[in-house]
């Protein structure tokens, strides 16, 4: 899977090529037909920046553990190279076509979160594309250390990856589930506490951590086990099979158990895009046995998406059936674990989405040589040794009449009420001020003007609140 030095390098000077051919008064953008982004943006008159040559896996280092990545590579092209060396990335986000590159300037999260952190953490060095045309090498300890903690969440508004080193860790062939309900949020969350810190539940090793909650009265812990064991029937929830209704099981049961494969367990969430997939109908049995295997992907999904907005046809179904037009709410926010069961609490009672999604985040520790250690990542500035929770929902509800984007601000209101963030890939409501003071106000100005001094890429606020 690898594109090779050479090929690599032809990527490279197509892309330079591409930058000095926009109009110097022209906007810098990607060039990309496809997005992993919930957030409509203005049409750009300007041809983008030529990527092409930069979405393969370079190299990998199978003793060192370090991959070598250009920047547009998604992870289900990371992850075919690197599990046939028994190695995967430290964190691989949920869906195949998120880029390693837009993981890193944007933010993922997965279920190795509460012990590898995020991804920019595994990051040791990374080549960024510049607003003044350079291509600069980022890492912890060099002349660019500042862009190093600066780029995480700053979403191409101070450059584009290039080229990225990560670490890799070893992995096992299958990972053993144990899916673990419970009656009420508060006691999830205490177990998860302490799954966080002791890495174990009930006398067995947990190395990957995630929740579903149903319901106020009907929530998971799933609980992921590394084997190299065959100890029950491989499952399979690419085709006919949903694997988030394969979490779920009696009260008086004891934990459900369950084993896939490594790659499978990796994208266990891709082939009904969580459960977003009903929305289109493939979770009907009789649509679903038709449905082409190929189809169940969050990319084709993507394409449904992109309809939708292009043509409305969601809320046009939906007046013709007497019904108001849909608010998106597409979102991943965090609140310290200790707060989760007040927001959760909150949101089933405001907003009426369920499932939504549970997974705890720590940075990792110990922080990297030259970071701030009360603010290692500036533009999300999450506390070290502290637990989160990221809690995920991806729906729509009806409109509030004259009231544009009404549960969204609610929602935005409650994380910060909570001492929480959000991720900024969906659309966003705040004010400068506030926007200010959650995503690295005067840092990220200063890095502004030092990498970006003639303002070629949009500023953060623009791009993430005003959608440019």
């Amino acid at each position: 899977m690898g594109t090779g030095p050479s090929v690599y390098e032809q990527g490279v000077r197509r892309l330079l090529a591409s930058y000095r051919a926009i109009p110097t008064d022209g906007t810098v953008r990607l060039a990309k037909k496809t997005s992993n982004l919930f957030r409509r943006r203005e049409h750009n008159p300007h041809p983008g920046l030529d990527v092409s040559g930069l979405t393969g896996v370079i190299a990998v280092d199978p003793d060192a553990r370090t991959a070598d990545v250009a920047g547009m590579c998604t992870y289900e092209d990371l992850v075919d190279a690197t599990l046939p060396h028994g190695l995967a990335p430290l964190v691989v986000p949920q869906l195949k076509t998120i880029t390693l590159g837009g993981a890193v300037t944007g933010l993922g999260i997965e279920s190795t979160s509460f012990r590898n952190g995020l991804p920019h953490e595994s990051v040791t060095e990374i080549d960024i594309l510049t607003g003044t045309g350079e291509i600069l090498t980022a890492s912890p300890g060099g002349a660019h250390s500042d862009l190093f903690y600066g780029f995480p969440n700053s979403y191409g508004t101070l450059g584009y990856s290039v080229r990225l080193r990560i670490e890799l860790e070893p992995v096992k062939p299958y990972v053993e589930l144990r899916h673990v309900r419970f009656t009420d949020v508060d006691t999830l969350v205490a177990a998860m506490t302490r799954i966080v810190d002791e890495k174990s539940y009930d006398g067995e090793p947990v190395d990957y951590l995630d929740g579903v909650v149903f319901s106020a009265d009907e929530s998971y812990l799933v609980l992921g086990r590394q084997t190299d064991e065959r100890s029950m029937p491989v499952s399979d929830y690419t085709g006919r099979h949903i694997y988030y209704r394969s979490i779920q099981h009696a009260p008086a049961q004891t934990p459900k158990r369950d084993l896939l494969t490594i790659r499978d367990y990796l994208w266990r969430w891709d082939t009904d895009w969580f459960w977003c997939s009903r929305a289109f109908g493939t979770q009907n049995p009789t649509i679903r046995r038709f449905w082409p295997r190929r189809w169940l992907r969050s990319s084709f999904y993507w394409k449904l998406i992109a309809l939708d907005h292009r043509y409305d046809i969601g809320d046009r179904i939906s007046a013709r059936k007497g019904q108001p037009p849909s608010e998106r709410v597409v979102q991943d926010i965090e609140v310290p674990i200790e707060k989760t069961p007040d927001f959760v609490d909150w949101f089933l009672r405001e907003v009426p989405i369920e499932p939504i999604w549970l997974c705890p985040l720590r940075l990792r520790s110990p922080l990297p040589p030259g970071a701030d250690p009360h603010r290692p990542w500036p533009l999300y500035p999450l506390e070290p040794e502290r637990t989160y929770v990221n809690v995920g929902f991806w729906s729509a509800v009806p409109v509030t009449p004259g009231k544009p984007g009404h549960t969204n601000r609610l929602i935005e209101r409650k994380v910060a009420d909570l001492d929480g963030h959000k991720s900024l890939y969906s659309e966003s409501f705040y004010d400068v001020d506030e926007f200010d003071a959650l995503y690295g106000g005067e840092h990220y100005r200063d890095l502004k003007a030092k990498y970006d001094p003639q303002s070629r890429l949009l500023d953060l606020y623009s791009k993430a609140v005003k959608s440019k």
